[in-house]
C-alpha cells in the first residue's frame, strides 16, 4: 500500500513563504494498492494537483471516499481534471452518506452561480456505490469506516493490505463527543496496533478552551491516542490555517520531548504536502 498526501491544511488553503514546508492545500490523500487500484480520500484543494498528476500518468479509474462534507474537504472537487475528460471512471463510495445526498452535494458545489461548469456537463463516468457501514474491499485493500466526533458527523477509515494497516482520522475531536461520535477508548480500539496513524492535531493545548466543540483535537490528545493504541508511526494532520512552518516544527519538537520523557518508541512527525509512505 502506497500513500501520498496532497493536502494537509485545515479549514482554508493558505499560501506564502511561511507555509512552504508543509504546504497550504486542504485535505486530499491518494492511496494505491499493490494491484494499482487508486483510492482518493477527500476533495480539498490538494485534489487539483493530484488530478493533474493522474492525467499526466494516463490513469483512468479511481475510487473516491469522503470523510465529511465540510467546505475545506470539498472545495477542490470542481478542479479535479479527470472529471472533464472522457473515458474516465470514478467510483464514489457513499461512506457516511446515504441515498442521493452525495450526488446532490457535488451538484450543488458546481451549480450556478458557484461554478461556471454544471455537474451534469462533466464527461467522466461517475458511479455511486451504496453506503458501506461495515468493512468493504477495494481491490486488495480492506476499508473499514468508523464514526468521527465532528459537527454534522462523518467517517474516518482504516485501510488494510497484506497485514499492514493505515488509520486516517481527520476532523476528529478527542476531547468532546459530538452526536454520532465515539469515546476516546473506542478510538483506541479502532487504532490499536496500526502501522500508521494520521490524526487531526489542529490545536495546541492552550488554544483548546476557546475551540472546544469545533470538531478538532489538540496535538497532545492525539499523541495520547497514539501512545494508548501502540501505533508504530504517528502523523499530525489538519494544520491550523495560521500555523506557520516554524510553528508546526515547534509542535513536533514538543511531541518528541513528550515521547522522550515517557520513554516511548514512536515515530512522530507532521504530515506535509507531497509526503509519501510505503506500507510494505
Amino acid at each position: 500500500m502506497y500513500i501520498k498526501c496532497w493536502g494537509s491544511r485545515g479549514s482554508i488553503p493558505v499560501s506564502g513563504k511561511e507555509y512552504i514546508k508543509y504546504g497550504g492545500d486542504t485535505t486530499c490523500l491518494e492511496i494505491r494498492s499493490r494491484e494499482g487500484d487508486i483510492i482518493i480520500v477527500d476533495a480539498g484543494t490538494g485534489i487539483r494537483r493530484l488530478g493533474n498528476s493522474l492525467h499526466e500518468e494516463g490513469t483512468r479509474k479511481y475510487n473516491f471516499l469522503l470523510t465529511h462534507a465540510h467546505w475545506d474537504h470539498l472545495m477542490g472537487f470542481p478542479f479535479f481534471r479527470p472529471l472533464f475528460l472522457e473515458h474516465q471512471e470514478i467510483r464514489m463510495h457513499r461512506g457516511p452518506f446515504h441515498k442521493k445526498y452525495m450526488e446532490s452535494m457535488f451538484s450543488k458545489v458546481m451549480a450556478p452561480p458557484n461554478f461556471p461548469v454544471k455537474y451534469s456537463d462533466l464527461k467522466a463516468k461517475i458511479i455511486y456505490e451504496p453506503g458501506n457501514p461495515e468493512a468493504f474491499e477495494i481491490g486488495s485493500i480492506t476499508v473499514i469506516p468508523f464514526p468521527i466526533s465532528h459537527p454534522n458527523t462523518g467517517k474516518g477509515y482504516k485501510f488494510i493490505e497484506d497485514g499492514k494497516s493505515f488509520v486516517f482520522l481527520t476532523d476528529n475531536e478527542l476531547g468532546f463527543v459530538h452526536p454520532g461520535g465515539r469515546k476516546f477508548d473506542d478510538y483506541i480500539s479502532f487504532c490499536d496496533g496500526a502501522d500508521l496513524l494520521i490524526h487531526d492535531a489542529e490545536y495546541k493545548p492552550d488554544e483548546y478552551d476557546e475551540m472546544i466543540e469545533w470538531g478538532h483535537s489538540t496535538y497532545t490528545d492525539a499523541l495520547d491516542l497514539a501512545f494508548a493504541a501502540s501505533v508504530k508511526q504517528f502523523g499530525l494532520f489538519h494544520h491550523n490555517q495560521e500555523r506557520t512552518d516554524s510553528e508546526v516544527d515547534a509542535v513536533v519538537d514538543d511531541c518528541h520531548r513528550i515521547i522522550e520523557e515517557k520513554g516511548m518508541a514512536l515515530h512522530c512527525f507532521a504530515v506535509g504536502s507531497d509526503m509519501t509512505f510505503d506500507m510494505v
